[in-house]
């Protein structure tokens, strides 16, 4: 078993120019609206009226735009919480096709690893107690100190232990954890994205879709900051981890 610590990631699947062509899009689509068509629509002129759109809340207009994006190394608790997200689409690592005994494209039983996502902010050694009824498997109420990692290689033992009695995958998944590492790839518009950074990225949000949110907001303020630098950075909470708030302007 093997603990992954903060090394949620992401990656746009598009280029950022076509980020850019995108805008050009929106403008086009918008003066539609106004019947006040132009010639030439430049990026300068499309940066200028994707501003002019979201001052007046015509946020409707930027949804003639998508990015796609690959979310790795996070929990299926990140991905039960984006898929609560309307407008989009997704493609998610099954559970059920994904045979968690595969060590390089190979079933072995014996030494493959199940990773998962653990809380940084915790002291990972800490040791808690744990009571074990009489059905347990030590069973008569004995109590054991455990800590994070050893449940987690107990859920280990008995995912190998069922694959070995010959259960297969899509029914031994039914015992892994929420912290089950996974990947899910998530398409949307601008403004379901500007959505998306609000739920996520504010100090509410739990703490590892914030993160990885935190870092995806950084980086498409960059390539098209027209669209998203209403959102500010605020700094980190006692645990570390950063978040933002969106500014509501004038």
């Amino acid at each position: 078993m093997k603990l992954l610590v903060n090394q949620g990631n992401f990656e746009i699947l598009i280029p950022p120019q076509e980020l850019s062509i995108q805008l050009l899009n929106i403008e086009c689509a918008g003066r539609t609206c106004y019947k006040s068509e132009k010639d030439t629509v430049t990026l300068q002129t499309a940066m200028k009226f994707a501003k002019m759109l979201l001052k007046r809340g015509h946020e409707s207009v930027i949804e003639h735009s998508h990015l796609p994006v690959r979310f790795t190394n996070i929990s299926r608790g990140f991905t039960h919480e984006m898929v609560r997200h309307r407008l989009c689409a997704f493609s998610q690592e099954s559970t059920r096709y994904v045979d968690y005994a595969k060590e390089e494209n190979e079933v072995d039983l014996d030494k493959f690893s199940v990773h998962c996502i653990a809380p940084g902010h915790q002291n990972l050694q800490d040791k808690v107690h744990v009571k074990l009824l009489d059905e347990g498997f030590i069973g008569n109420g004995i109590g054991v100190d455990l800590i994070i990692e050893d449940m987690f290689n107990t859920i280990e033992i008995f995912y190998r232990a069922l694959r070995k009695a010959g259960w297969p995958a899509q029914d031994a998944r039914q015992i892994l954890p929420i912290g089950l590492r996974s990947e899910i790839v998530v398409s949307a518009n601008f403004r379901e994205w500007r959505h998306i950074f609000k739920m996520r990225t504010g100090k509410a949000g739990h703490w590892e879709i914030r993160y990885v949110m935190c870092k995806l907001l950084k980086r498409v303020q960059e390539l098209i900051p027209v669209i998203f630098d209403d959102f500010i950075y605020c700094g980190k909470d006692k645990d570390g981890y950063p978040y933002y708030k969106q500014n509501k302007g004038e």
